[in-house]
Parts: structure tokens; sequence; C-alpha cells
């Protein structure tokens, strides 16, 4: 590294570091060399070669060491300053310099007047060099070199912290005004910066490229070190309570392999004194009232690495509640009901957070009845004999208040009034806290702003009068979901649907939907308006079509078998009863048409059941459904997009045959509880089940008169861990490879080349129990919300189906009539054979590949000419099993992951079956992905 240069013609990268002030004092001269480096030590805390810069030309220099004694000598000579100047300044005025000094032309001057002149400059910080000349002849010059100007600040080798983050905190900047205290201020700022990520290895050392016209670069090289972690927490002095429990209350844990994706493993600062208050806040709860930390000491490893975390704790003993009372100057309270209702009872153990929760009912009770700033004081009475704690509850007095005025800040995109007609007070109404609350989840529910949004209670104009102000934040409410999946009968399954759940500010909701998989297509278009005129009557209307296919395997080709093709529209209305309870009405028309590939027709045009499935050619046909319904609604919960509190509640029916070709009743219920556990913890319960009867008499035998499209179908994504529509009734048909003749006929019984006809039931039940998991701050900032869940429901009541084969298939035999088996011991079978529209037997040319009815040779004119033996077409044998759909339950556990990944809303499941019925067909992953706008 070179040293900087006269005039800066020389350029290098320099430590900042050097020597200190230097003055000395031959006759009457004075020097000073200094502020072009640091004293003592680099500025990064670590020790730096030591650097000088070299006098100026003019400037006497100071080098006399100091003898081993000072004789005594006569006081020096007292001058006046004849002529003041300055040079050397270019980018400062001369007068701003002599600003900075108390030297003036006219007054008398000794050294200590010229040194202290010195220290003045050096104060400035704004020199990096300077000096006095002529204090012999009163003709007094001062030289200065100014400090460069900062050109450009470089930072290198962080990669934890991006540059954003740090350039807002340091003070150095390009065209500032370079000066060394704040080159130490913005390392220490640096950092610390580091620190507060627990990083407590991190060392920033800056240097300086010196450029032309008095330039620097400043460049700050930073070595991050790796992440400090909590090896270890003791805890000394506790006998009441393990160590294991009382980290359990930690904030901060011991750095484990399993706590991989916690951030609270890593060493802070303010989390060893917020964990202080949550062991006192515990030992509090557990009545240990005298409990206090003497001590607590954060050690750092000797090898940087890691900290050992001491507490020293003073349990002290536990106390019992006394007497607990209530002392209300509110008249209209009644202290000894107040008193009764509080959860806390003498000789009860002392709970600390029994009294806080006390305070905010106590609190909330007064908000009720409309006194909105009630003064709640807890009074401690200790007894350290007896081990009591009495307390008494102290409610001052207040006026009732009323609503001034409400305020609603921070909405950009949604219209004022969406939010007002959430708020469940009006202006002049009597304040209540219940209303406050209830007001602060209906707006939540809305999804249209950031999560917490809270209801401030600010006074008014007049002590009985009060403002409500709302400050709520945007955020999206335009979501396109992006779904994919992959399954044995569908292979892969695309869905996107696009919705604006406020549309245009007006709290409207518009969407649209496409799915398209080899199993099934489909476009949806719906639009909601939540108050029709401003009105609590909100009405919508959606418009759908609907392609369903499914697929039968012959051998290993895979072909369409029927396909269901459902049009139409619902229209919907629902107004509230009250607070809770609503109620909606609906009338919807649908066409459906059910048909098959023409492959599965024979040449008479009628469907060949031996190919389509006798169950799947009653179902034919195409239909109307003309159906209304309605629902009757409870909800409680907190929010409807992520509830921790609150019930749910809807029983539905819809009854088809107002007009149309289909009649039935179509009952369901559903039931759902959410509740927070603490800690980020969620409990959620949620319980459906339905039901529909038929109307109509019956279409047959073997034939059940609820048709196919109208049945109820559970799977994916409802039962997590089986396929889609993979519970309840169906057929499956299993064929034959191999030759009958030769004894090596086998049956297929991969699942994926059979036939899997899921037929759908007309009774079903679902449950599921799901405990949402909470993460470190490191995951919550990434988004990720996991949860466990256990599930269990059904699928069943349906007719049982004839059977295709009617009459079963022939088994073979040999030349004698005696039976054939093959090589497993199993009946060889031969299909049926083949016919045309008039009942003749089929056969295949085999020279041509072509269909005939003659035996032998081909038709021509009428008449089976020639000689050649032609083969009796047959159906492909096949075994067909009917399974019913047990009511018994199936039941599932798995562990979800919710992620707001950078790229849209991620979920991904993982769930395992455990209990299966015959032909169910789970599932073990399943994912999809969306993005919000």
């Amino acid at each position: 590294m070179s040293k900087l240069g006269q005039g800066g013609e020389r350029r290098g990268r320099f430590d900042f570091s050097g020597v200190g002030l230097v003055t000395a004092m031959t006759g009457m001269k004075i020097v000073r060399a200094g502020a072009v480096l640091l004293a003592g030590t680099a500025l990064s805390g670590v020790p730096a070669l030591a650097q000088t810069a070299p006098a100026r030309p003019g400037a006497a220099a100071a080098s006399a060491q100091a003898p081993a004694a000072v004789p005594s000598v006569a006081p020096a000579p007292v001058r006046t300053i004849k002529t003041l100047r300055v040079e050397g300044a270019q980018r400062i005025e001369p007068e701003t310099v002599l600003s900075y000094t108390k030297l003036r032309v006219g007054i008398p001057y000794t050294p200590e007047t010229l040194d202290q002149a010195l220290k003045d400059l050096q104060a400035s910080e704004l020199f990096a060099d300077f000096s006095i000349a002529g204090v012999e002849t009163g003709d007094i010059v001062l030289r200065v070199r100014e400090n460069p100007i900062i050109n450009r600040v470089i930072l290198e080798g962080n990669k934890r912290l991006k540059n954003d983050k740090i350039t807002k905190e340091i003070r150095l900047a390009p065209r500032q005004i370079f000066t060394r205290t704040a080159v130490r201020q913005d390392v220490a700022r640096i950092v610390e910066l580091y620190r507060r990520q627990g990083r407590f290895g991190a060392v920033v050392e800056p240097k300086m490229v010196s450029l032309d016209q008095n330039r620097v670069d400043v460049v700050f090289e930073i070595s991050e070190g790796p992440k400090s972690k909590v090896r270890q927490i003791n805890i000394l002095g506790n006998e009441k309570f393990s160590d294991d429990q009382l980290r359990g209350e930690m904030a901060t844990k011991q750095s484990r392999w399993f706590r991989l994706l916690s951030s609270n493993t890593s060493y802070d600062q303010d989390r060893l004194a917020y964990d202080q208050q949550k062991l006192r806040q515990f030992y509090l709860t557990e009545g240990y009232a005298d409990f206090r930390v003497t001590s607590a000491v954060a050690e750092l490893t000797p090898d940087k690495q890691d900290f050992i975390i001491t507490y020293v704790v003073e349990e002290g003993p536990r106390y019992k509640f006394g007497d607990v009372a209530v002392d209300s100057q509110i008249r209209d309270f009644d202290n000894t009901k107040l008193a009764a209702s509080l959860p806390m009872k003498k000789d009860d153990w002392y709970n600390a957070k029994l009294v806080e929760d006390s305070v905010e009912s106590l609190s909330q009770t007064a908000g009720l009845f409309g006194y909105a700033f009630t003064d709640v004081n807890p009074e401690f009475q200790r007894d350290r004999e007896a081990l009591t704690m009495s307390v008494t509850f102290n409610i001052a007095e207040a006026k009732r208040t009323y609503v001034e005025r409400i305020e609603i800040n921070g909405n950009t995109q949604t219209q004022d009034k969406v939010v007002r007609r959430e708020i469940r007070l009006a202006e002049g109404d009597a304040f209540n806290s219940f209303q406050v609350r209830r007001s602060q989840d209906r707006i939540n529910s809305l999804g249209y702003f950031q999560d917490k949004l809270e209801i401030k209670q600010n006074p008014g104009s007049a002590p009985d009068r009060l403002v409500l102000e709302t400050n709520v934040e945007e955020r999206s409410t335009g979501e396109l979901q992006l779904s994919a999946g992959y399954s044995s009968l569908e292979r892969f399954i695309i869905q996107a649907n696009i919705t604006q759940r406020n549309f245009r500010g007006k709290g409207q909701e518009l969407r649209a939907g496409v799915n398209y998989s080899a199993y099934s297509k489909s476009v949806e278009l719906g639009f909601t308006e939540p108050y029709v005129f401003d009105k609590n009557i909100a009405m919508g209307v959606d418009i759908f079509r609907r392609d369903f296919n499914a697929f039968n395997f012959i051998g290993t080709n895979r072909q369409t078998t029927y396909s269901q093709v459902s049009t139409g529209f619902q229209v919907r209305a629902g107004v509230p009863l009250t607070e809770y309870w609503s109620l909606s009405g609906r009338y919807g028309l649908t066409y459906d048409e059910v048909g098959l590939a023409d492959s599965f027709f024979n040449a008479a045009g009628e469907c060949d059941v031996t190919i389509a499935g006798r169950y799947l050619c009653e179902q034919l046909g195409n239909r109307w459904t003309s159906s209304v319904g309605y629902s009757l609604i409870y909800d409680s919960l907190n929010s409807r997009l992520r509830p921790t509190a609150g019930h749910r509640f809807s029983f539905s029916q819809d009854f088809a045959g107002l007009g149309g070709d289909v009649k039935y009743i179509r009952t369901r219920a559903e039931g759902s509880k959410f509740k927070g556990l603490g800690s980020g913890f969620v409990l959620s319960w949620l319980g459906e089940g339905g039901y529909i009867h038929s109307l109509e008499s019956s279409r047959g035998v073997g034939i059940d008169p609820v048709r196919i499209t109208d049945r109820f179908y559970l799977g994916e994504p409802q039962f997590r861990g089986f396929d889609i529509r993979g519970i309840g009734p169906r057929v499956q048909r299993r064929f034959f490879t191999g030759s009958a003749a030769d004894g090596t006929q086998t049956l297929v019984t991969d699942r994926n080349q059979l036939v899997d006809d899921a037929l759908g039931g007309k009774a079903y039940y679902l449950t599921r129990l799901e405990l949402e998991l909470p993460l470190g701050s490191g995951a919550r900032e990434m988004g990720l919300r996991p949860s466990i869940y256990v599930q269990a429901g059904s699928l069943f009541d349906l007719t049982r189906p004839r059977p295709t084969a009617d009459p079963p298939f022939e088994q073979l035999r040999d030349a004698s009539g005696n039976l054939l088996f093959n090589s497993d011991g199993s009946p060889t079978l031969i299909g049926n054979i083949q016919r045309d529209a008039n009942g003749n037997a089929l056969y295949s040319i085999a020279s041509t590949g072509l269909t005939t009815t003659c035996a032998t040779g081909t038709l021509e004119n009428g008449v089976c000419t020639g000689t050649t033996v032609n083969t009796l077409l047959r159906t492909s044998p096949f075994v067909e099993t009917y399974y019913g759909g047990s009511w018994k339950p199936r039941l599932s556990i798995g562990i979800g992951v919710n992620w707001n990944s950078p790229f849209g809303p991620l979920r991904i499941d993982l769930a395992k079956a455990l209990i299966t019925q015959a032909g169910d067909d789970p599932k073990l992953i399943t994912f999809n992905v969306g993005t919000q706008f």
C-alpha cells in the first residue's frame, strides 16, 4: 500500500492508522502534522501499520526529542499578528477557515494561542493537514489541505446483508466530505447491524483509495463470520421447576439439529431481557410472587462461535390468593356480582395472568355499558407470613361515552363505505366494546386489508365523546391460482382460477376459473354484489360449463368411456337475520348430457354393455335440472380467510323438480370451530355430511333412482390422502392377458390397467381435526404455516348395479367337454360372441381384418363365398367387481405446509391413508401453487 502523496498525485489503498498530534516548539516556530491518518489504531478496532504524511514544503519540521530534564526558561515574548492569510484552501473560503480559529489581525499571540488554533482546525474535521508559518515575524500563514471528497462508498464481502440495508444506516455517501470520525461511526453501525442478526464475529475493516482531484473511494471490507448460536442455557437457583421446563418458557432456544429452521437459536441481546420477563411471568402464574432474576450473563465461547447464557434466579415462597374484591365507583355495577364473576377465588394458588385477564374482563364489561375510558387498577395486599396475596380491583368513576366520529384512514383503493358498513356502531351511538371488537372481526374477514387491524379509541372533543379511528393497510385482493397434480386416473391435472374479491374497490367479487385434465374440463364465471343498492342484501350469479370424462383401460390402452357435460347457471341472494345468523336462497338451471364414445356402441347403435359397462349404459341421456334451495348460516369467525377463533355452521337443502326432468331433495350440513391455543397454535375442527333422496319412482332393477350426475363424491381435495373421487361406490373391471387355449390366461391386477369407475353415493360424512404449528420469526417472515391433521369420513349408500356380463362369460372346455384351467389353477374364460344388429355372429377376416357375418369366405351379394375360415369375434373376458362404499370410516393423517413463496401461495400435503376399504384409491402427495395481484 502506498502512502498518500502531496497534491494527491499518488494513488493507493491505505489503512486508516497513524500518529496523532505532533507539536514541536523550536524558538517561536510551531508545526502541526496530523489528521492525515488516525491516532494509534485502525478504525476497525484492530492494530494497523502506523503511517505518517510528509510535511508540506515551507513548513518547519518538528522533530526535536524531549530532553531527560527540562531546564527552566524565560517566558516567550508576546507578539502581535501583523498579517493573516490562508493557503491551500480550494473548496472552503479563507474567511470560513479563519472563522474556526480565534486568530485576528492586530491581536497578540503566544505559542499557546497558536496551538489552540491548530486544535480548533482539527476539531472542524475539514482538513487532512494543517500547519502555521510566519510565527517569528507576525505574518501568520495558515496552510491547510482539505479533506477529500468521497467519490464512492464500496461494500465488499457482505452476503447476509444486502447493500441497501447497510447504506441506509451509514453516514458516508458520495459527494460528502470524508472525515475519520464518520468512518469510525459507520464501522460501529455496520458491526451493530450484524450483531442484530446474531453475527457477533463480524469484522469491518475500512480502507481508502486515493483518486485525483482530492477524491477518495471508501471501501468497507466486511468479514461476516458465522451466526452466533446459543450453545447452552444454564439456570442456577431453581428448585421447584426443572431446567428444561424453564427453557421451554423462553423465546431463546438452545441450538440443536432439530431447530434448523428456527431463528430463536441465535443470540439476541434484546431477547435476553425478554426471556427474563418470560421467566418472571411464568413464576408469577405459578404463585411465586417474590421471584426475581438476580443476574443474566451471556458469555461468548473462546472460538467466538456461540454463546453460553447463565441465569441466576431466586424463586421465593409460593403464595395463595387472599380476599378478592371489586370496588367500583360506577353506580351501575354491583361489586359483589362482579367479584363473583372473576376467575380467581380465595385460597387458589396466586396467578398473575388471572389478574391481568380480570382487568381486561372488567374493562370489557364496562365497555359493554358504554364506559370507554374506564380505569381498572388492581391493588395488592401481600401477607408474607400467611403467604397470601389479596387483590382489590378498583374501578374509577367514569362517564358514559358516545361515538363522536368514525375515521377511516389508509384505504387508497377500497371505498370508504365498504369499511363503514362493517362497523357495528354509528356516529352518535353509545360506545360498546363488544360492537367495536365485532367490527374489527368483520373488517378483517373482508380480506382487503392487512391482518390484526385494530380500531383505536381516541378522546373526542368532550370527556364523554370518543373518536373511533380505523387505520387500514390495503393488501392484494386479486388472486391468480395455478394448481397442478398427478393422478393414476387423470395423469396431470392443471387448474387456473382468477378472483378479484374487491372489484373496483366496491367489495364486489368477480371470479373466473378453468380446469383442464384428461379427466375433466370446466369453465366457470361468477359475480357477487354484497350490498345491492347499498342495502344489506347480497346477490350473485354463476355461469358454468363442466365437461367430465371417465376412462377405461383395455390392456394398456386407455380410452374414454362416458362423458358428462353440464351447462347452466345459478342465481343467489342472501340477507342477514341477526349479527351472526344469515339466510341465503338460490335458483339453478342445469342441462346435463351424459354420453359415450362411438366405440362403445354396437352396429345397432345401442350401448354395448360388455364394453362400457351396464351401470354406465343405464345412465345415458340428456336432462334438465331445475332446482331451488336455501342455506341457514351461523358465522362468528374472527376472520373468514384465516380464522383463529369462532364457529361456523350451515344447513342447506336443494329441491329439484320445479320443472325439468329430475326430482330430488339434497340436504347438507357443515360445521367448524377454531380456537387459538396460544404461542401461535391454532386448533380447528371441521365436520360435514349430506344425503340426497330421490322423489322419482324406480327406474329399473339394479338402477338407483338418483342419477350419477347428482350424487356426492369424496376424495381430493376434501379428503387428503385419497385421489380425486377415490372413495365410495365404484365398479372395477380387470382384464386378462395371455391365451385361454394354452392355459396362460392371467388376470391383470395393475391399478393403472383396470377400469375404475366411481359411481358416487347418496350419503357421506367427513370430519377433520387440524393443528396449525407456529414457527420462528424467520420462518414466519417466509410465510411458512405448517399444520398436522387427521381426517375420517366415508361415502356410501347406492343401489347395487346389475353385473355387466349377463349371462356370465363361458369357461373354456376341451374336445371331451372337460373344463380347462390356467396354470395358476384359475378357470379359463372366453368372452361373449359379438353380434350385429340382427343378432348374427360376427367374424374377422384374417387377410383383411374386416368384419363379416360369414364363418367362411366373404359376403358377396348376400351369399357367403369362399373357403377361408374366419375368426369368431368375442369380447375380451374380464372380471367385474362392485365395491359398495361401506359406511365404515376411512382414516388418514398428514402434514401440510402453506408457503407464501416468491411465485405465489404454495400448498403441499403429505397424507397417509391408515384405514381404507376395498376399492379405495389412496394418494400420498398433492400440491398447488398460485399468485396474488
